[in-house]
């Protein structure tokens, strides 16, 4: 399968592209940037520039499903948060219909659907990515939404534990790349939102 992963120059994304080559799957990595394509060719990763704030509908020449993983990033204002979190997801779906690519994983975050339990200088970003959320269920696509605790730059253990509503905890990075990377040909997990935390389940065990 051949696979859109927008925003996969993040810490998250990056994992993904790895996880989708294991996997067997052909990941075409979006990049705002020239400078960020080395990094992708070097791993002989396709490569495609686009930028969620302008016209990107381009990236989707040829893809079989989409990996939204892009966020704004914790330095920036609630209006970038805004633009990108939640505006740039829902255009990438809006696109994905319009292309015909069915398939689409969206990166959230847990309390993405509770933002009042969030603290109050991430309530701002919790409600973009709620909102995000609740477009992707009223889309036509077949959608999985993926809602991963505090994360973390420890070593992947490919355990987790995954419900539709979990307490505070974390998880490293890779085995968020991991889990968006393996259920993208789960049809167990189609039509399915989840808060994500390391846990001692296989991956391949939790959505067999």
């Amino acid at each position: 399968m051949k696979v859109l992963v927008i925003g996969a120059n993040g810490q998250v994304g990056k994992h993904v592209v790895d996880k989708l080559n294991y996997y067997n799957h052909e990941p075409v990595a979006m990049v705002r940037k020239e400078d960020q394509v080395p990094y992708f060719e070097e791993r002989n990763v396709q490569t495609v520039i686009g930028d969620l704030e302008k016209d990107f509908s381009h990236v989707y020449n040829g893809v079989d499903a989409v990996i939204f993983a892009a966020g704004s990033g914790p330095n920036t204002g609630s209006d970038k948060t805004i633009m990108i979190d939640q505006e740039g997801a829902i255009k990438s779906m809006e696109l994905a219909e319009e292309k015909g690519v069915s398939r689409f994983v969206l990166l959230s975050s847990m309390a993405a659907d509770r933002p009042e339990m969030g603290p109050e200088e991430l309530k701002h970003y919790l409600y973009a990515k709620g909102r995000a959320d609740e477009h992707l269920r009223n889309t036509s696509l077949q959608y999985t939404i993926v809602r991963p605790g505090g994360l973390t730059n420890e070593q992947g253990t490919g355990n987790v534990q995954a419900e539709e509503h979990l307490n505070e905890g974390t998880i490293p990075r890779e085995d968020v790349g991991n889990v968006l990377a393996f259920i993208l040909t789960n049809d167990n997990v189609i039509g399915k939102s989840f808060d994500l935390l390391s846990g001692d389940t296989d991956v391949k065990e939790l959505f067999a």
